[in-house]
């Protein structure tokens, strides 16, 4: 089991090249890893062990009833979570059958969870793979091995000509491949939001206010509160199982059945809630600063100059003068992962070779 685990750090792994925000990086990595650790703890409780196991008779075989409810699913009772238990009902939920269908509540979802949350990992994954295609290896082949720093100075000054010459050539042309990316950060920031509205559907309607029920429930008395995490996740629930009895007649079996695995999910869920909410609050913030990147170049400006002080201020506002956000873009890209003394000669011959004479200047 551990070595399972173990591995999920080599399936994750992230590239010491930044092409990418560090939010975005929450994505595709640690969300992704937290995910599959999560449906593997789930798929081992599941497949090892007793999932469920019922209170049965002597006329129905133990296996038999256990396996009838783990794939006919069980239900609760609404009405019964509202009454005293170990006076009215013996457990949340559990009471004798209502005379109404609409009051009972189907537990349908458990059989499902780890496959689901698979599924989950997978589309959090998909911008990063769309982004990594989309790419194509432009910021590592224009490093050219210059994050080290340390070459010849013929090396150097080769790989920086050849690197400026790209810049220079290119410039103007990069708002298509800068805007991909922003699309996926977008993209990103849907899936955290579908994915709560598709957990809320997994569960019947009860997720997306999921986390705000736990906190209220654990500011409420004692004696007036429903737990929530027991509503969604029942640990004790009802199964009905109709066979022949010995004169031809339906008999009806009413069976109590535990599920220990709720315990394992209700964490899960209620860690993902939140993990959901800081995810799509920190993504949301992350496209403000984008969309306010497209339209301010005094803060493209100014951005350039507080994460790379090395660069002289005036080459930098001649550089965000004569170039347009997707080559800003760029710029930043490489400044986090080029060795910042090349980055900054290379930003000052590129400042020379479009116009600065050191008088240039744009406010920030």
């Amino acid at each position: 089991m551990l070595d399972i685990f173990r591995g999920l750090k080599n399936l994750i792994k992230v590239s010491h090249i930044h092409i990418d925000s560090s939010v975005f990086r929450l994505h595709y990595s640690i969300t992704v890893m937290i995910l599959l650790a999560f449906s593997l703890i789930v798929t081992t409780r599941q497949y090892v062990g007793n999932p469920i196991d019922c209170i049965h008779t002597k006329d129905i075989p133990e296996d038999v009833l256990n396996t009838y409810c783990w794939i006919h699913s069980t239900y609760t009772i609404h009405s019964a979570h509202l009454k005293k238990v170990g006076f009215e009902v013996p457990h949340p939920g559990v009471d004798r059958a209502p005379r109404d269908e609409a009051d009972k509540k189907y537990v349908k979802y458990y059989q499902w969870v780890c496959f689901c949350l698979f599924f989950q990992a997978i589309l959090f994954y998909v911008p990063r793979w769309l982004w990594k295609n989309w790419e194509a290896g432009k910021i590592h082949a224009l490093m050219m091995d210059l994050d080290v720093g340390i070459c010849s100075e013929v090396e150097k000054k080769q790989k920086k000509k050849l690197l400026l010459d790209y810049l220079v050539d290119n410039l103007k042309h990069h708002n298509w491949w800068a805007y991909r990316y922003f699309f996926c950060e977008t993209l990103a920031l849907t899936n955290v939001v579908g994915q709560m509205f598709l957990m809320n559907t997994f569960f019947d309607g009860a997720f997306l206010t999921f986390g705000f029920d736990v906190i209220a429930f654990a500011e409420r008395d004692q004696e007036e509160r429903i737990d929530p995490m027991i509503y969604i996740f029942p640990r004790m629930t009802k199964c009905t199982f109709n066979k022949f009895g010995t004169s031809g007649e339906v008999e009806k079996h009413d069976a109590l059945c535990i599920l220990p695995l709720n315990v394992v999910n209700e964490k899960i869920y209620i860690f993902l809630w939140f993990w959901f909410l800081i995810l799509g609050f920190l993504t949301a913030l992350v496209l403000l600063y984008r969309l306010i990147i497209i339209l301010s170049p005094r803060m493209r400006a100014y951005l350039l100059y507080i994460r790379f002080r090395l660069i002289n201020r005036e080459v930098i506002n001649t550089i965000v003068r004569k170039s347009k956000m997707g080559d800003w873009f760029l710029f930043y890209m490489l400044g986090q992962n080029v060795d910042s003394i090349i980055f900054k000669e290379v930003m000052h011959e590129l400042g020379k070779k479009l116009g600065h004479t050191g008088k240039d200047f744009m406010d920030a």
